[in-house]
């Protein structure tokens, strides 16, 4: 997948639960593999197809063990050989405070690789 943020991305081990915020949806939570987090957005596969354009209902447990729930708008998919999609999302109003324990994290990240730029 060709990468479209301006923001640097980052690695977590955790995961994510959806659910799909549209008119005639059903609520289910779907368990995700999280790829990497950005402060604007997050890239993660997922077992099933979601919807380009969706708007899904997350809750992301970040590396502090703190939970952050957010909306997360689908902006591309992209299957796998193994039936598996990678989507990539972008955060739909984001409160600052948790954009910013995002940029925080990255920022570290950055110090502890020698990438300050």
């Amino acid at each position: 997948m060709e990468e479209k943020r301006n923001s640097m991305r980052m690695s977590l081990s955790a995961q994510l639960l959806i659910k799909n915020m549209g008119e005639n949806s059903v609520e289910e939570e779907v368990g995700i593999e999280v790829l990497d987090v950005s402060k604007t957005g997050v890239g993660f596969i997922c077992d099933r197809p979601l919807e380009i354009g969706a708007v899904y209902e997350t809750n992301l447990k970040i590396w502090t063990d703190e939970v952050i729930h957010a909306f997360l708008k689908v902006v591309r998919i992209e299957q796998t050989k193994e039936e598996k999609y990678i989507c990539g999302t972008i955060f739909i109003g984001l409160p600052e405070m948790n954009a910013k324990r995002i940029e925080v994290y990255d920022m570290l990240k950055r110090m502890e690789t020698g990438n300050l730029e």
